[in-house]
């Protein structure tokens, strides 16, 4: 079904077919074709949305593949981080545009028609529309996509290259299908989106990341899943189920992975995890990564890491702040998105090339800047130790000369170190980790560590971040999981194989290093750094985070609420590793 919008002057939408339609005084126009069939290589057919400019001509096509629903609208689908969004931005459905096409984590068609775009977005199988298997990031589903994007490259109104775009899990799986290596596909923009369904996604130093991906499958995905009559999603255009027809409750269930039970049932980086995490390497396509700083536990770690994994030539790395969704949708950062994709798709001598690799947004206890850089780690790193003293709880650039032990129980408050006041203002952006001595009483122990920043009144500062309030940094490490692979870790990253299960013997002192996740702060005079090490999560201001690690099955009492002892001085120094920028 193919209909002509009024779009980007907040025209309304102008029913029926393309040639009956016409155009709103002094708007530009876009041909909106709904659940255009697109069939892929085992000859299933799935279901897209198409925005296209009016104007005949070949275009350069910007796409987009999940589970979220195409044709749901983001206040109706997410209402809370709606209401943010409008309070953050609130020309974001009327400034250009009417907000009529606006999707969860997808790019607004009203904002990319007129630029020169055709837009598609298209329910992955087995969601919305596409009939099928559900079945998250999997193999199935990424080569779908690759399929999507050569169908997408080869229309009449195409150019023939093919961008892909979009927050989260669009963004996961354009790491997946880039290195599958569409022809077609011309450069990729992800936002927010792991590149590592293990350690970004799933288990985070080794342990079940519980709550997000359990809580996750039933809220966010299953309401979408297709032939739910049961769903409460509607399209604002039909007033109909965004779920196509229904199918009853058995061949529902019977037509899904069960999501949340696979990742728990697969506690290693076993093939099952390798199968849905992509060849980084064999990317090579040009590449613009975006990050958050608040970002810990599920939107940072993988956008570093796959700018520097992957084999593109040409890529660019951003780490922003604020909230999961509303970067993605601010002006500043749409018109940096189109710079990138006018000059890989369309061409344009516009300059980018000459950007700088590296855009980093420099945190304040007040506020802060964007910067630019050269590369990544920052070449003129001070790496500078801070080693901990179970004495006297502190933090200090001189290692102690006694030895001292601190215990403390897992499920507590955990035991923290200080550093002393800073005399001058001193700036750390970059990888960390903290390299530790340790023993428990059981046979395994779990580490949540946490870098804080507090003022000279000892007042905590926190960070609106993509999930939840967040600290300067967080790390995670299961001891039994402390093995390393060799080739993979750097001095300041740790890598682990979680190939295997290392159990402790109760008592006995176990040196490892916890990676934790890239961070950028400036500590203003008079401010202190603490580095807290817990059993559990770490929750800012009592206020409960979406990203925990709590699952019973996967920590079960008997073997991680026993005694756990942190061992500092001479033969066991533990210390912290943070990236000094010099002023």
């Amino acid at each position: 079904m193919a209909v002509l919008v009024a779009a980007c002057f907040g025209g309304e939408a102008m029913g029926g077919v393309e040639s009956g339609a016409k155009p709103a005084a002094g708007g530009a126009e876009m041909i909106f074709e709904k659940d255009v069939p697109i069939q892929v290589g085992d000859g299933a057919v799935l279901r897209a949305n198409v925005y296209r400019p009016q104007q005949p001509g070949r275009y350069p096509v910007v796409m987009a593949m999940g589970i979220y629903g195409k044709d749901i609208h983001f206040a109706d689908g997410y209402k809370l981080q709606w209401d943010v969004l409008k309070r953050i931005y609130p020309g974001v459905d009327t400034e250009g545009t009417s907000g009529q096409h606006l999707r969860w984590e997808l790019v607004d068609p009203e904002r990319w028609v007129p630029a020169g775009y055709v837009v598609v977005a298209v329910d992955s199988r087995g969601s919305g529309k596409s009939p099928g298997y559900l079945d998250p990031f999997s193999t199935r589903e990424t080569q779908d996509y690759h399929d999507a994007i050569e169908w997408a490259g080869v229309q009449s109104w195409s150019n023939g290259k093919v961008g892909t775009i979009g927050i989260s899990y669009y963004g996961i799986k354009q790491w997946q299908v880039a290195s599958l290596r569409p022809p077609h596909l011309a450069a990729i923009c992800v936002w927010e989106g792991g590149s590592d369904l293990y350690r970004d996604w799933s288990h985070h130093g080794g342990i079940f990341s519980h709550l997000f991906p359990t809580a996750w499958y039933p809220r966010q995905v299953l309401p979408n899943q297709h032939g739910n009559a049961a769903t409460h999603y509607r399209e604002r255009d039909t007033g109909q189920p965004n779920t196509g027809e229904p199918l009853s409750p058995a061949m529902l269930a019977g037509n899904r992975a069960d999501h949340p039970r696979d990742l728990l049932e697969h506690p290693l980086d076993d093939a099952w995890y390798k199968s849905r995490s992509p060849n980084l390497p064999h990317i090579e396509v040009p590449l613009l990564s975006a990050g958050n700083w608040g970002g810990a536990g599920l939107h940072l770690r993988g956008n570093i890491e796959g700018f520097l994994r992957a084999g593109s030539q040409q890529k660019w790395l951003q780490l922003h702040i604020g909230t999961h969704f509303e970067s993605f949708y601010l002006p500043e950062f749409i018109q940096r998105q189109q710079r990138f994709f006018d000059h890989f798709l369309k061409g344009e001598e516009n300059g980018w090339d000459e950007e700088a690799k590296v855009r980093l947004y420099i945190r304040r206890p007040d506020g802060g800047a964007f910067r630019t850089e050269a590369e990544w780690p920052l070449a003129r790193t001070e790496w500078t130790r801070l080693h901990l003293d179970a004495a006297g709880r502190s933090l200090k650039t001189a290692a102690p000369q006694a030895a001292a032990k601190v215990s403390y129980r897992p499920l507590g408050e955990g035991v923290s170190f200080s550093t002393e006041p800073f005399a001058q203002e001193t700036e750390f952006t970059g990888p960390l980790k903290a390299h530790l001595w340790v023993s428990s009483s059981t046979t395994d122990m779990d580490l949540f560590v946490t870098l804080r920043l507090f003022d000279p009144a000892g007042e905590e500062v926190v960070f609106t971040g993509a999930s939840d309030l967040t600290p300067v940094a967080r790390g995670w490490l299961r001891a039994s999981h402390r093995k390393q692979d060799a080739a993979m870790t750097q001095p300041y990253r740790p890598y682990h194989c979680h190939d295997e299960i290392q159990k402790l013997t109760p008592g006995e002192a176990y040196e490892l290093d916890v990676e934790i996740w890239p961070t950028s702060i400036v500590c203003p005079p008079g401010h202190r750094l603490v580095l807290t090490i817990q059993g559990r999560d770490f929750e800012a201001r009592d206020i409960p985070g979406r990203i925990l690690h709590n699952s019973e099955a996967d920590r079960p009492r008997a073997e991680f609420d026993g005694l756990c002892t942190i061992l500092t001085g001479p033969e066991h120094d533990s210390y912290l590793l943070l990236p000094k920028i010099p002023a």
